[in-house]
């Protein structure tokens, strides 16, 4: 018995042993235009095999690429797009940067402490006044969604004044901020009530209301 383990191994597990089997033959076929057919019908077999690469971009240079990989790069063919090399595909892509910095409340993401930066910085106080009112309302619908209960207006004007750096000159007693009612959980039975459902009592028992089917 041949285990796996002592078997080749395979580049690209997700086209098994045979599609790897396929290729390597193909590498052996010294017609330059049958190796051309051969690798064709092996790409065709490949893309029936992986029908999810279709909703894929170009899917039939993905599978060109492939059969290059599980040839280790060393198929003489005619290939309808650019032969990859070893070293770009190896090639890691470049570190994504993970944003940095605290936030101070979490409830408030990063997003409204970008919109007071942004307010901050106009030198108009009108629009300046404007953006302050829309994002302090903005903070109290993220805070009731996140909370699921109201909160004051003041307390909001305390801490979009936290979240400023630089500090605006507003008067709490010309702010007024929308109405944001609390939200209730999402429970079921809530449902069930107001659609008129009774439920079942007393563990499942129907206590003689159904009479019961006679046997026979």
């Amino acid at each position: 018995m041949e285990y796996n383990a002592e078997r080749e191994h395979l580049i690209l597990p997700e086209y098994g042993r045979n599609i790897q089997k396929m290729v390597n033959f193909a590498k052996t076929v010294k017609d330059r235009e049958e190796r051309n057919k051969v690798v064709g019908a092996i790409i065709n077999l490949m893309g029936m095999m992986n029908p999810h690469l279709r909703d894929v971009e170009d899917y039939k240079h993905k599978l060109w690429d492939h059969a290059f990989v599980l040839a280790e790069f060393d198929l003489d063919v005619d290939s309808p797009y650019p032969v990859p090399s070893k070293i770009s595909l190896a090639t890691k892509p470049d570190k994504v940067p993970y944003p940095s910095g605290k936030i101070r409340y979490g409830h408030f993401g990063k997003s409204v402490q970008v919109m007071i930066d942004a307010l901050e910085a106009t030198d108009d106080a009108e629009k300046q006044r404007g953006m302050a009112i829309e994002t302090m309302n903005l903070m109290k619908r993220f805070y009731v969604v996140w909370n699921g209960e109201t909160i004051s207006d003041h307390t909001i004007f305390n801490q979009f004044k936290e979240l400023g750096k630089k500090g605006i000159n507003l008067d709490y007693s010309t702010i007024t901020l929308n109405d944001v009612k609390s939200v209730k959980p999402n429970n079921p039975t809530n449902k069930w009530k107001k659609k008129g459902h009774k439920g079942v009592k007393n563990g499942g028992r129907n206590n003689g209301k159904y009479s019961k089917k006679k046997r026979y």
